[in-house]
Order: structure tokens, then C-alpha cells, then sequence
């Protein structure tokens, strides 16, 4: 899937300005792909301030939201019934070069996904959140990149719901 050029400008300008929540309700959204993956139904949805991924029981926000301290944990878990439910995420600044190469790796990647939804955001092509979505035999796993050109900052984020 190409990425869509969003009209929105984005909100959270900085990773320092992301928060986690579980179970948050849906946000206005820039762009919704809804999918079926491993037989549960998947809405990966693109904010103006990052995402959100709704999945069987599992609404997971990575936004800045309002009244919500910034500061992503490196991870988190929780129990949802018959599920598991495991969160990391990881922070990385790197130089200019690095950054435009990672960039265009992780749209390379959503591109030639199958089950990926991923947006360019106004003023840089490396203004980009991006979201894939996989299925194996005991669950799901996504991922998610949101890339902060004016700081050269790259968030990656990493879930797994598993059946148990």
C-alpha cells in the first residue's frame, strides 16, 4: 500500500510529547483501514497525533493526548480475557543521513505490506506514521513508526495479543 499525503498537519511535533493508554476511545482519524487478520477484526487508524490500533479486545492510543503526560513506557502488559496483551516501544535520534535512510526503509517496508496503512504528513515527505499489521497461529502482532524529521527522532513501537 502507498502511503496517503494527508491534508492535517500532524500534532505531536516531538516523541516526548507521545503518551500510551489502553482502552481510550476512537479519535477523530486522518485515515481508518480496516481489516480482518487472523480471523479477528483490525482497525489500524492514523491521528493527526499518531495512532491507534483496535484490535479483538485491545484499543491501543500512542498519541498526544490532551491531559495525558507525555512519555512512552519501553513496555507494557495486560490481560484481556483469553488474551495477552505485550507493548514495547523504542525511542531512537539519529543523524541526518541515518534518518533519511530509515525513513525510506520504513516506507519501503509499509509499501510492499499487505496489511499496512501509512501516512506522509504536510512539510517534509519524512513526516511519516506508519502501521503494519500481522497474523500467525496464536495471534497478532503490529508495529508502528512515527519519524519527527525536525529532531531526527524515530519512535518504533512493537504489540503482540496473543491467544492463551
Amino acid at each position: 500500500m502507498s502511503g496517503i499525503s494527508l491534508t492535517a498537519p500532524y500534532l505531536d511535533t516531538d516523541a516526548g510529547q507521545l503518551s500510551f493508554t489502553l482502552g481510550r476511545p476512537a479519535r477523530e482519524a486522518l485515515a481508518v483501514r480496516e481489516l480482518t487478520v487472523g480471523g479477528l477484526e483490525v482497525q489500524l487508524r492514523l491521528l493527526g497525533a499518531s495512532h491507534q490500533v483496535f484490535a479483538g479486545p485491545v484499543r491501543e492510543t500512542v498519541a498526544c493526548l490532551p491531559g495525558v503526560d507525555g512519555g512512552l513506557p519501553e513496555s507494557a502488559a495486560q490481560d484481556f480475557d483469553d488474551w495477552a496483551y505485550r507493548f514495547s516501544a523504542r525511542v531512537r535520534r539519529l543523524d541526518a543521513a541515518e534518518f533519511s535512510e530509515q525513513v525510506a526503509r520504513i516506507r519501503a517496508l509499509a509499501d510492499g505490506h499487505p496489511q499496512a496503512l501509512y501516512g506522509i504528513f504536510p512539510g517534509s515527505p519524512e513526516a511519516i506514521t506508519a502501521l503494519t499489521v500481522d497474523a500467525d497461529g496464536t495471534g497478532l502482532s503490529w508495529r508502528t513508526w512515527h519519524t519527527y524529521p525536525q529532531s531526527r527522532q524515530i519512535v518504533a513501537t512493537q504489540t503482540r495479543l496473543e491467544a492463551r
